[in-house]
This record gives structure tokens, C-alpha cells and sequence, in this order.
């Protein structure tokens, strides 16, 4: 079993709780019969321990162990801030 922690890139959606972003992924998926691409939407709880994003951040996440009954991520990285 590898070692490496999932990781995925989205857009902050809301920064409302303490030391929690809510983030957006979107993800191209092809559909299993029709064999076009559709676009899926999935949110996430990850952890902020300094509050720093703010909504319309770019911001990568990687997995974690659990820190919540939803938080089981963590934001590693800032990718852009918001303009």
C-alpha cells in the first residue's frame, strides 16, 4: 500500500467557520453510456489552522486524518489569492 495522500485543487466557497474552509472541486467526468464529458461538482470541509483564505481562493487540499465529523482535509497551499 502506497503512502501518498490524495490531493486536489479548488476554489474556496465559504470561510465562515473558525479554522474551516468549505472547497470546491471540479472535476471532468465521462459518462458511462452516453461517452461524453460532464463536469462534477464535489465540496469539501478542510482545515485552516491560521484562517488565512478567504472566498474565491485557489487553494490545494490533501487528505488527513479524521479532525471533525466532516473535516477530513487539510489545506496545504494558497495557490491564488482573490482578487
Amino acid at each position: 500500500m502506497s503512502n501518498s495522500k490524495r490531493t486536489f485543487e479548488g476554489v474556496v466557497l465559504s470561510n465562515k467557520m473558525d479554522k474551516t474552509v468549505v472547497v470546491q472541486i471540479k472535476e471532468s467526468v465521462m459518462h458511462p453510456v452516453f461517452k461524453k464529458y460532464h463536469t462534477v461538482k464535489k465540496k469539501y470541509k478542510a482545515h485552516d489552522p491560521k484562517n488565512e483564505c478567504t472566498i474565491g481562493d485557489r487553494v490545494v487540499i490533501c487528505e488527513s486524518r479524521p479532525l471533525s465529523k466532516h473535516k477530513r482535509w487539510a489545506v496545504m497551499k494558497i495557490v491564488q489569492k482573490a482578487a
